[in-house]
């Protein structure tokens, strides 16, 4: 039976989540052993630290409730055989298994909830989904040793529904760089670098403001969208781009690996972020977006809704909006793409709120957790001999 500190479970493709990544850098550098279990995915492999093992497990992706039991399933076999001081679930869709696996090693678990799972999206009008994924979800977090999650409303939520100690908020912020405007974007997206780039990063999905912002494309004047991501609305966007003749306004480019985000991202005038009220988990995130598009530099425009608000208004750092009416965003993305003095004023904010806002601040809350409830001597001395090595290297 292999042996690890944490075992660390995602239903995802490890390559392509910056804050999956970021966390288990941030343990292996407190010593611990990271053993890492997530889906194959189409993305390429980063670096990590020799002392993260990644394994990858292939599913039918079949879809549906068959879906989600042959990945509780396949991780939970593999989780079986491994013995770990921890096992952490990485989203709601393992945490069953890693449950299981804990009190099969007698050991402890914990949960970062990244999302609100039984409120996204996916579970409109679906009520025994929604359901489904509450039972789950109140049965096992209960007995996690720790649960993180990305936002204050989140937080507070998942506190009163399950009657849990209020989760340790650990926010999706990239690590704290100088990051100069680049012309990587432009690049990529076969641009002149004077062009003003309206970016929008990550998934395009329904009910995140990408249809209107193809629209809006009609009436701005200035400026080229780019989409840098995937996702399934991509084929249903580019036939609307054709459809209103706007191929030489619209560009469509792959994504990049997360550890190059920032450096593209910083090429852009405007991040864009525009989740719809469609659901409760669009209206309590705080998406990885907002956060790249302020650490690059990048004033945002926003949904008006209350987490993205208390950011985007609270700290000036750009516009809110709602997302649903076409003549607003029009008129925003006007006015931040020519009004040079207010862009000026959002990126100087910007680069004052990630003074706070960053990865090593978060990392610290995240990590500080971990030490209360993990066996200190392994660790420790393996963090001890590490740190001994470097100063006898240099």
């Amino acid at each position: 039976m292999q042996k690890t500190d944490i075992l660390f479970a995602m239903s995802g493709d490890l390559y392509r989540n910056s804050r999956a990544l970021k966390q288990i850098r941030s343990l292996s550098a407190c010593g611990w052993r990271v053993h890492v279990i997530a889906l194959v995915g189409d993305a390429d492999r980063v670096d990590l630290p020799a002392t993260v093992h990644v394994d990858l497990i292939s599913i039918s992706r079949s879809g549906g409730y068959r879906l989600f039991r042959e990945i509780r399933t396949k991780f939970s076999d593999a989780a079986l055989q491994i013995q770990a001081s921890c096992y952490h679930a990485s989203d709601l869709y393992v945490l069953r298994a890693m449950a299981e696996a804990a009190q099969a090693h007698d050991a402890t678990y914990t949960y970062d909830s990244r999302e609100l799972y039984p409120y996204v999206a996916a579970t409109n009008g679906r009520p025994w989904v929604r359901w489904y994924w509450s039972f789950v979800e109140e049965r096992y977090i209960r007995g996690a040793a720790l649960v993180f999650t990305v936002s204050k409303r989140i937080s507070k939520h998942l506190e009163s529904t399950y009657g849990i100690r209020c989760p340790l908020l650990v926010r999706n912020v990239p690590p704290r760089t100088n990051v100069s405007r680049s012309g990587k974007l432009a690049a990529r997206a076969s641009l002149d670098d004077s062009i003003p780039i309206i970016l929008h990063l990550g998934q395009m999905r329904k009910a995140r403001g990408c249809e209107v912002l193809v629209r809006a494309m009609t009436q701005v004047d200035h400026g080229q969208l780019v989409f840098m991501g995937y996702g399934p609305e991509e084929p249903v966007l580019k036939e609307l781009t054709r459809h209103l003749a706007l191929e030489e306004r619209v560009t469509f480019v792959d994504p990049v690996s997360p550890d190059e985000v920032l450096d593209f991202t910083s090429g852009a005038t405007v991040g864009v972020t525009l989740l719809e009220d469609t659901c409760l988990n669009h209206r309590y995130a705080l998406p990885n977006k907002l956060f790249d598009y302020l650490s690059a530099g990048v004033p945002v425009l926003a949904s008006d809704l209350p987490e993205l608000r208390a950011v985007v208004q609270g700290y000036n750092v750009g516009k809110t909006v709602n997302p649903q009416d076409l003549r607003a965003v029009v008129e925003t993305l006007t006015l931040m793409i020519e009004s040079e003095k207010d862009r000026n004023t959002w990126i100087r904010n910007a680069e004052r709120l990630c003074e706070t806002f960053n990865w090593e601040n978060a990392s610290q809350r995240f990590t500080r957790a971990f030490r209360s409830i993990m066996p200190r001597s392994e660790a420790d001395s393996r963090k001890a001999r590490a740190i001994e090595g470097s100063h006898q290297s240099s």
